[in-house]
């Protein structure tokens, strides 16, 4: 879901640009297009780098290893830095890739302003503070902030109980919402503390009275139920399968749908349009005068890589065609998130047109697995991995294009471009 109270400071953050660069690649033609790469199983495998992954940017870059076309790494990861990010592609990639490239799942979480300055429980792993407070949040308590405070909530590990009964917490804040960052390392202790501050409305230390509905505001990054590492077994649990257990636990305690105050990361529209924003700063820092019209989402996973390009590209349309018929919003975009977003938009610069979809082999993907048809949306048979709150269109997890790798999907692009 997606909040229209975050449209006036989106606004204000996505339409302002500076002065662009120029001159960068004086002569050459410039680009009308750019790339959005998924990382995970189209860029690496874990730690390793695909091999294709190189070839392909040595076609995106000049000869002084500058890139060509804008690129943008849209990566559901989210329990590290931008930086950490942008260097470990810089490594895996052999050029340079500055921490504005890397759209991180909790990246567009800036964007929300109305919580900034209140006290937030996160949850996830790595940085979560720091990734926090770079995002504007001013006051953030950790799970294990919380589990110190109030060591009596965390029962499952007998090794970690208290030994003797711990005197009373004084002076701990309340919490008044709760960011969900990527999938922890301890689940059960997440779990119960999450459950915990929903329970109470913020303190877990106080006697329960009434269960408050609805709850405290709960804001997730990445919904990928799965993803691909370096093991044989096709694919690991990703946060997805950390916020199902959440959702079920919390319905089958209270009897009531775990609802959030926004779902960002891919295939969230608020994460693309956030993407077609970098897309264009880049464009205008490297004085390219020509406007960007089209994306080419390349990925490797049909539920967040593919759905969510389809899904932006349908409001994309949606988008044209308000224009085209003159009025302020599209009868075409049924969805919250279509109709806040094609808001914010009409605001900005509105040159991008499309985004195709373009699938790869080389991580989730594999040649021999199958979409599910529209005829088989409605059977019991049909697994939908994606999250609850995403309307599911079978339509949407067919790729534009399908391909064996990342090089082939550049010269894919390169040859409908025509671009050389």
């Amino acid at each position: 879901m997606v909040l229209r109270g975050c449209l006036r400071a989106a606004r204000g953050l996505l339409c302002a640009a500076g002065p662009p660069a120029r001159g960068v690649c004086a002569g050459a033609r410039p680009p009308a297009f750019g790339f959005l790469f998924d990382v995970d199983g189209v860029l690496v495998r874990g730690s390793q780098p695909v091999p294709a992954a190189r070839r392909a940017f040595q076609r995106l870059a000049d000869a002084n290893g500058r890139l060509r076309v804008p690129v943008v790494f849209l990566t559901n990861a989210g329990n590290c830095l931008r930086s950490a990010k942008a260097q470990e592609l810089s490594q895996a990639l052999g050029l340079q890739v500055s921490p504005e490239q890397v759209i991180l799942s909790h990246s567009p979480l800036q964007l929300f302003s109305q919580f900034h300055q209140k006290c937030m429980l996160v949850a996830g792993q790595g940085p979560v503070e720091e990734n926090a407070h770079n995002l504007g949040f001013k006051h953030v308590v950790t799970i294990e902030a919380l589990r110190k405070a109030y060591p009596l909530l965390d029962m499952v590990d007998q090794s970690r109980r208290p030994k003797e009964l711990p005197p009373p917490t004084t002076g701990f804040p309340t919490i008044e919402g709760v960011i969900l960052f990527g999938e922890p390392v301890r689940w059960e202790t997440s779990l119960q503390l999450i459950t915990d501050v929903l329970l109470s409305n913020g303190n877990p230390g106080a006697v329960l009275q009434d269960v408050p509905y609805p709850h405290l505001p709960v804001l997730a990054c990445n919904m990928d139920l799965l993803w691909m590492a370096e093991a044989k077994m096709p694919s690991r649990f990703g946060h997805g399968t950390f916020l199902l257990c959440l959702e079920n636990i919390y319905k089958k305690v209270t009897g009531r749908e775990l609802k959030y105050e926004a779902l960002i990361g891919k295939p969230s529209t608020i994460t693309y349009f956030y993407a077609e924003y970098l897309i264009k700063q880049q464009a205008e820092k490297q004085g390219w005068k020509a406007p960007i019209r089209r994306l080419y989402a390349v990925g490797d996973n049909p539920m967040s890589d593919v759905y969510g390009a389809n899904l932006y590209n349908n409001y994309l349309s949606a988008q044209q065609n308000q224009v085209q018929a003159g009025v302020k919003r599209s009868p075409q975009a049924a969805s919250p998130q279509a109709k806040d977003y094609l808001e914010l938009r009409k605001d900005c610069n509105n040159s991008v047109e499309s985004c195709e979809s373009i699938l790869v082999c080389t991580g989730v993907y594999r040649h021999n697995d199958s979409v599910p048809s529209k005829t088989e949306q409605c059977t019991t048979d049909t697994v939908f991995h994606g999250h609850r709150d995403f309307c599911f269109d079978p339509g949407l997890l067919e790729a534009s294009y399908i391909v064996q790798d990342v090089d082939d999907a550049v010269q894919l692009a390169f040859k409908k471009e025509n671009w050389s």
